[in-house]
């Protein structure tokens, strides 16, 4: 286990041209990755099931869409160019079915988040797989991708709580096809087949096979072992679901997902964090050769937090593992110094694979970071990714959700943190309810930065910000939206809560988005 080491990833400077070809390359690299952070939801025009405060407010946005060809932007269900936010609430109430969940997509537009209203997706909505049943926690995941190759952005959800036919709890993963006319339907993309299986408890997507459709990677449990699967694509009526194992441990289990070109072959590879008993790490896992095969580890682990963003601007993906946690049987660690969590990233090199440019850590002790590390703050529980001054350098979005303010426990705070360079720490201001231009007033409980995700929600080219605050308003929750200013001061801060949008049995609303 490597020691924390910074070290250049840039042996000489690159010329103009070679840097114009490289930025047009990570630009369009970028709109698939940074618009995870808008990710999953669901239903626009066509799906009944609708709560009857959002189906008006759904009409415009899908209507629109409707007269177009679909902009093939990830997280964009309707097409019509603006990513859109899903919000997983797995604790809702559908029909009077307590933690039954439903998945509530708030729609982009001109005016960003919550001017445009939104739609409910859930599974008593027609087409949508299963019936909502008190606990199946519909919306637990969240993750958006093309699952069929027709343009538009389909939803995928988990439910680990499910009940099969086979299992209790074995959890299931649905997929929400996307259109310009809203929703068409549901797929069943995987089923758990033995009791406590928690099919859905995490989600990642991307073409891991590397044979041109999508697939979906997933955590599997048996007994005192636990693995992480793929549903490998084709999506259609009748494809086979059976699933095929990535890697698996005994007495411990999967924490984390995230999809990325590690290994820079054009190809998504899997980052998993794992943590049991006496184990722990982080592990790259590629798909090669029609087998799988690690190609790059770490003893570090993260309980809650993996994301993949191109921090230094050299046009290759690099790393982040939130709220780190090392492994007292290793010999070192990227992060020393973890009092109230840390940051560690990985990165990436040109003609490398991932380490190969060195490793940095960030904590809030470390200068230039905002707020004042203490224990038990979860600084980097959450993270999200997105260049949002378009300089070619990706941003890394965190979130702390115990995050004390003042003498207001738990109320939560994000970050928005930068990096100078290939190996170098990062730094950054930090937003609390108590910032200038932040709606609403930091309260006990609150819980804000629980929940991170970016993407460009008001089409002006600059990825935005959403921070949920599940604990907001009695924990009914809310989701906080910051639209990236072209130039000036900081943005204002606006709140989306359920109440806002006429939503029914909302319960922890922004403890899940999609990313």
């Amino acid at each position: 286990m490597p020691t924390h080491t910074r070290k250049s990833a840039h042996n000489s400077a690159p010329d103009t041209a070679r840097k114009t070809a490289r930025t047009t390359a990570r630009t369009t690299a970028r709109n698939k990755l940074l618009t995870a952070g808008a990710l999953c939801a669901a239903t626009a025009l066509g799906v009944t099931g609708l709560t009857a405060g959002n189906a008006a407010a759904a009409t415009p946005a899908a209507a629109t869409a409707a007269a177009a060809a679909p902009s093939k932007i990830r997280a964009d269900y309707n097409g019509d160019g603006y990513v859109d936010l899903a919000v997983g609430v797995p604790d809702a109430t559908v029909n009077g079915k307590a933690k039954a969940g439903y998945v509530n997509v708030v729609w982009g537009g001109k005016s960003g988040l919550g001017k445009h209203g939104s739609a409910t997706v859930s599974q008593a909505t027609a087409g949508v797989p299963g019936t909502p049943e008190a606990g199946d926690g519909f919306g637990h995941s969240v993750d958006s991708n093309d699952m069929n190759g027709d343009g538009y952005s389909d939803l995928i959800v988990g439910a680990p709580d499910e009940d099969t036919s086979v299992g209790l709890s074995a959890g299931t993963v649905a997929v929400v096809w996307g259109s310009a006319s809203g929703f068409k339907g549901g797929f069943t993309a995987a089923n758990g087949d033995f009791d406590s299986a928690g099919y859905g408890s995490l989600l990642a997507t991307g073409d891991f096979d590397k044979d041109g459709d999508n697939d979906i990677a997933l955590n599997s449990h048996f007994d005192e072992s636990s693995s992480v699967v793929t549903r490998p694509g084709p999506f259609t009526a009748g494809s086979p679901s059976k699933v095929s194992r990535v890697t698996g441990w005994h007495f411990a289990g999967p924490s984390a997902l995230a999809a990325g070109d590690f290994d820079n072959d054009g190809g998504d590879d899997l980052a998993i964090s794992y943590h049991g008993q006496e184990i722990s790490g982080t592990t790259v896992q590629s798909h090669g050769s029609g087998e799988w095969k690690e190609t790059w580890s770490s003893a570090d682990s993260s309980d809650t937090a993996l994301a993949t963003g191109d921090f230094d601007g050299d046009g290759t993906a690099d790393l982040a593992v939130g709220n780190m946690r090392p492994n007292p049987e290793a010999e070192g660690t990227y992060c020393e110094d973890i009092l109230g969590g840390a940051i560690a990233v990985v990165y990436g090199k040109t003609g490398g694979t991932l380490g190969d440019g060195g490793a940095s850590c960030t904590a809030q002790s470390n200068p230039g970071v905002g707020g004042i590390a203490e224990a038990g703050d979860n600084f980097g529980a959450r993270l999200a990714t997105g260049d949002l001054d378009r300089n070619g350098v990706d941003e890394l979005i965190t979130g702390a959700d115990t995050e004390a303010v003042g003498t207001a426990k738990d109320a939560g705070g994000y970050w928005v943190l930068t990096s100078s360079g290939t190996g170098q720490d990062f730094s950054g201001p930090a937003f609390t309810q108590n910032s200038a231009g932040v709606a609403g007033t930091a309260e006990a409980g609150d819980r804000f930065g629980a929940a991170v995700a970016t993407g460009d929600y008001n089409g002006d080219g600059h990825p935005d910000v959403a921070v949920g605050a599940p604990g907001e308003d009695g924990s009914k929750g809310g989701v906080w939206y910051a639209a990236t200013p072209k130039s000036g001061p900081k943005p204002p801060v606006t709140s989306v809560t359920p109440g806002k949008l006429g939503l029914a049995g909302a319960r922890g609303y922004g403890a899940v988005l999609s990313r």
